[in-house]
């Protein structure tokens, strides 16, 4: 897909040290992108700017920091230029019932998933103006479908939708938002479950049906590569064989 319409655009990856940040970063560098790849995990970060070359820079920050959010704005725009592309990938998927023992659980996903893809997002906005960027969130199917055990997390993604359309609304036709909401993909959402039974059938569940975070990166790759007449703004991907 790389183009003279994406070569030296520069793409900003929240969630960056895995899964779907990790490989989106590389599909993006692939198409001619630099990119800044951010997460809390320093050491991957590192790993994975040096295998991308160049183009590549590595800041650790975690998105519930503003601070650290705006120096990494900073550090983007003095050495790779204003951000073309911002990627809200950073999230978790505490999964389990809503009681009081998954309180900071519940707490966690509202500040990661949510607060701070709009954290994110503010800090980034000036520079998304610049040159007339793209905006992409992290949905998921839950923030479509809701079910016993995942209310909280159904809650910041059914929350990122409604943020995301109003945003669309809001910042057209300068910005671009696109919406991806992928089923079970094959990350490390589903280790970091801390309630036992869930954790159990869940990575049960993935190890079943789901598909590879490269899937979701090339689709990501192909709406930031579209005609700046074409918007594709909610992007739902399941595996084939998820029937919810």
């Amino acid at each position: 897909m790389s183009n003279d319409t994406t070569h030296g655009r520069v793409a900003v990856i929240t969630g960056a040290s895995s899964g779907i940040g990790e490989a989106t970063a590389r599909a993006l560098v692939a198409d001619g992108y630099r990119v800044a790849v951010l997460a809390r995990r320093a050491d991957r970060l590192q790993a994975l700017a040096a295998e991308l070359g160049d183009g590549a820079i590595a800041i650790q920050a975690d998105v519930t920091d503003r601070d650290a959010l705006v120096a990494a704005g900073r550090r983007v725009h003095a050495e790779l230029g204003a951000a073309d592309v911002l990627v809200n990938n950073a999230g978790v998927m505490l999964l389990g019932p809503f009681t009081s023992e998954q309180r900071e659980e519940q707490r966690r996903m509202v500040e990661v998933n949510l607060l701070g893809a709009m954290t994110a997002t503010e800090v980034f906005l000036d520079q998304l103006r610049d040159g007339g960027g793209d905006l992409v969130n992290i949905s998921s199917v839950a923030g479509r479908t809701a079910r016993a055990g995942n209310a909280a997390y159904a809650a910041t993604k059914w929350g990122m939708n409604g943020w995301s359309e109003a945003l669309r609304q809001e910042l057209q036709p300068d910005i671009r938002v696109i919406v991806i909401e992928p089923g079970a993909v094959a990350t490390e959402l589903p280790a970091h479950i801390t309630h036992a039974e869930t954790k159990q059938g869940t990575e049960q569940f993935y190890e079943q049906l789901a598909i590879s975070a490269d899937d979701i990166a090339q689709i990501i790759a192909f709406a930031v590569t579209r005609p700046r007449t074409v918007s594709l703004n909610e992007i739902l991907v399941r595996p084939t064989a998820q029937s919810g």
